[in-house]
């Protein structure tokens, strides 16, 4: 198992997990979204969130071309998610925007579960 950066894994799945036992399954993404920043900010979590960031490409940048759900302490990014089944599209999707944004984990938290450890992902590059 790779440890990098796992403590702090482990806080914004803490926060996580806080959220989705007081509200559960079946809202809207942006609600989980709120109520996880919310979170953050009461445990002294640094982040940024709804971020929008410039693509790189050969000698090409394109401004403001993807966002982020949420950049925790400069080092992990977190997509959030509440469908009914995680696709393999969404772990690409995470993979790209972690490779993108130069980092080295990500975090894909899926709050449409019944138990949250269900719909979570942690993925290093």
């Amino acid at each position: 198992m790779d440890l990098i950066d796992e403590e702090l894994t482990g806080k914004i799945l803490g926060a996580a997990i806080e959220v989705h036992r007081i509200l559960g399954p079946g809202l809207l993404e942006e609600v989980y979204e709120e109520c996880l920043a919310y979170e953050f900010t009461l445990r002294g979590i640094k982040f940024i969130r709804q971020e929008w960031m410039d693509l790189h490409y050969k000698d090409l940048v394109l401004p403001k071309s993807y966002k982020l759900d949420f950049l925790v302490e400069d080092r992990i990014m977190v997509e959030l998610k509440s469908v009914e089944e995680l696709a393999p599209i969404h772990e690409s999707q995470l993979l790209t925007h972690v490779r993108l944004c130069h980092k080295r984990v990500g975090l894909l938290v899926n709050f449409n579960v019944k138990l949250l450890k269900d719909g979570i992902m942690r993925r290093v590059i």
